[in-house]
């Protein structure tokens, strides 16, 4: 799972909106990304050995980035030339294009990508411009074909097609414009046989509108741009962040004398995971500001995401992609309510407009975003992007916070602060059942309550704070002793699923030992009597480490951290994984029960102030609980650039 607690801090330089200039120049090159909605059309045919025919339809929510060069001409007319590749969402139904079977096989067609290189020729009237655009499309799938009998077989296929659309583009910045698109691609037909001789065939066309948001490059011997003007209002009203961390990850053979089905393979495994995020955030009106972070996911944790109950990369999600897939990570208002008297700087980050607010304050925040945005806060193990990256280091292994296989949920919260303290409330949609995409939408009802406490103080002379969380989770889940104590029932827990309460609590500390080094620790415990609904498989977890800066050996932008974990099981979960049941991550079909225990060093080394790349070792002692298996040493690189 994806560490999502505050990826802003991976976004320190804020973008904030230069001076309004009077005619946008919109000579050069550029770079953007662009969301939106697509719909692909198919008719399939299935021979096998009878013939199956119809249509598909794929719809949802895309995502993707171009890059092109424009040349206007003094007469307005402007002609460019772009190239985009675009990527369905991570929900599976979007990129179904067509599913046929018959007594013998189920073929499915799924979309991986979308693209186009395209000429684009307008006409622009000051900062607008006006278009049509027209090119080559190419499009890649995966055709898989599930047989009644054996295995599977896939088959990668791409298309070539054209694609003709139109659009408008408006640019609001010396260097950004905004578009908004239209286009259709229409592709040659496909026709794949597979190994067993099961044939299928396809049309496809494509069609998407798209929002999207274009970033001009200087280029040698480009004229200097218009200096910002200080005083213009618009340069506070909004805030461009971007981020992109490339993480790969792996580990040499390990003693294992047995596996199950979430067992991590003892075989040598090397995987990778990449993330592509923007953060567009802008001030609505006073303290009323929205916040949008559309991402590129893509990659695979080690094992397909299971095997440890500390996983060993916050950047892993639950669901694997072997292409990048668009998500709308964070999509939220938040309201800011000052009380008056002494004021402070909050920083500029992805998750926060740099602003001057009134220390005591109240802040109401609504939409989608993941608990631990708000929650949970820690200075030196919180961004996987940056510092730690074993899931029990970086958050408290035993909250089982609301989430999607993302890391994401809907909620809204509630903060207070001062001077000395903190008072945090929350409320967010649960997963309809254990690991799923799907929340369960009876309000208030069914979801997870949250409170927070945070205290600050001076050790020393230097800053501290102890956060101490409490939360309830209100879910249709299954009982691990229920399911145990009926045999019948052969430890399938989904039915033993009905309304219940699991519950928890978490310490959190993080204290300066000086101005370059700080210790932090966690302690985290849930009642382990009802299945894990959205994180991992841990009902009590301690953590400790400390960071230091790169100040004493005279490279400050650099980091080292250590730190170690220690998790453990109730006895109703500890006996259900030693009979051969699941949980989300672990399950290798018995059991000799021991705490897992992690240790995890790093060094992240910057290259510039806006790249850095770290090594990561991490050396975990019984890999999901079990003293049969292992110890395994995992390996890690981190290169990791923002804006």
């Amino acid at each position: 799972m994806m560490a999502l607690a505050d990826p802003a801090g991976a976004a320190d330089l804020p973008v904030k909106a230069p001076a309004m200039r009077a005619i946008f120049d919109w000579t050069g090159f550029y770079v953007g990304a662009h969301a939106g909605y697509g719909r692909g059309t198919s008719n399939a045919v299935l021979i096998d050995p009878t013939m199956t025919a119809g249509p598909g339809v794929a719809s949802g929510l895309i995502g993707g980035v171009q890059a092109g060069y424009n040349h206007r001409f003094q007469s307005g007319v402007l002609l460019g030339v772009e190239g985009d590749i675009t990527f369905p969402s991570y929900f599976i139904s979007n990129s179904i294009v067509s599913l046929l079977a018959s007594p013998r096989s189920t073929v499915t067609e799924g979309l991986d990508y979308v693209g186009t290189v395209r000429g684009r020729v307008g006409y622009t009237a000051g900062s607008w411009l006006v278009y049509a655009t027209g090119g080559l499309a190419f499009a890649g799938e995966r055709f898989v074909n599930t047989p009644a009998a054996g295995n599977d077989e896939k088959v990668i296929h791409d298309r070539l097609g054209w694609a003709a659309g139109a659009g408008i583009e408006y640019g609001f910045a010396p260097d950004w414009s905004v578009k908004l698109e239209y286009l259709y691609s229409r592709f040659e037909d496909a026709n794949v046989r597979f190994p067993s001789g099961t044939q299928f065939a396809s049309s496809l066309d494509f069609q998407s509108l798209r929002i999207g948001l274009n970033r001009k490059l200087d280029w040698p011997g480009a004229p200097n741009l218009q200096p910002k003007d200080p005083t213009d209002p618009e340069s506070d009203r909004w805030e461009i962040h971007g981020q992109s961390t490339f993480l790969p990850q792996g580990y040499p053979a390990f003693h294992a004398p047995y596996s199950g089905p979430n067992s991590l393979t003892p075989a040598p495994q090397a995987q990778e995971t990449w993330s592509n995020s923007l953060f567009l955030n802008a001030r609505l009106w006073e303290g009323g500001e929205v916040y949008y972070n559309p991402e590129l996911l893509q990659g695979f944790g080690l094992n397909n995401t299971v095997g440890l109950a500390g996983f060993s990369n916050g950047e892993a999600q639950k669901s694997n992609f072997p292409y990048p897939h668009y998500n709308t990570s964070r999509l939220f208002l938040r309201q800011t309510f000052g009380f008056g008297g002494e004021q402070e700087d909050l920083g500029s980050s992805g998750t926060q407009l740099a602003e001057k607010v009134d220390v005591s304050r109240l802040t109401l925040q609504a939409g989608k975003f993941a608990v631990i945005d708000v929650f949970d806060g820690n200075a030196y193990a919180k961004d996987t992007r940056k510092d730690f990256m074993n899931w029990s280091i970086w958050a408290p292994g035993a909250f089982d916070y609301a989430a999607d296989k993302l890391g994401l949920t809907y909620g809204m919260t509630a903060e207070l602060n001062q001077k000395r303290w903190a008072l945090r409330a929350g409320y967010f949609l649960m997963d309809a059942v254990s690991n799923s995409n799907n929340m369960d939408t009876n309000l208030f009802r069914r979801g997870e309550y949250v409170g927070e406490f945070e205290t600050r103080y001076q050790l020393f002379g230097e800053p501290g704070k102890l956060r101490t969380i409490v939360w309830l989770n209100s879910v249709f889940s299954g009982s691990y002793r229920e399911t145990l104590d009926n045999p019948a029932l052969n430890l399938d827990i989904t039915q033993t699923r009905t309304s219940r309460i699991k519950y928890g609590y978490v310490f959190n500390l993080e204290q300066a030992i000086t101005s370059n080094i700080g210790v932090f620790a966690r302690w985290s415990w849930n009642d382990g009597r009802n299945e894990i609904m959205s994180f991992t498989d841990i009902d009590r977890s301690l953590s400790l480490g400390t960071s230091l800066d790169g100040h004493m050996w005279g490279r400050e932008d650099d980091t080292i951290g250590i730190a170690g974990a220690i998790n453990a099981l109730s006895r109703d979960h500890r006996d259900f994984i030693a009979a051969g049941g699941l949980g989300p991550l672990i399950g290798d079909g018995q059991l000799n029960y021991r705490p897992e225990r992690i240790l995890e060093a790093y060094y992240a080394y910057a290259l510039t102030k806006q790249i850095t790349l770290t090594g990561d070792y991490q050396f975990i002692t019984n890999p999901a609980y079990n003293a049969d298996r292992g110890p395994v040493s995992i390996f890690s690189a981190r290169l990791h650039g923002e804006f």
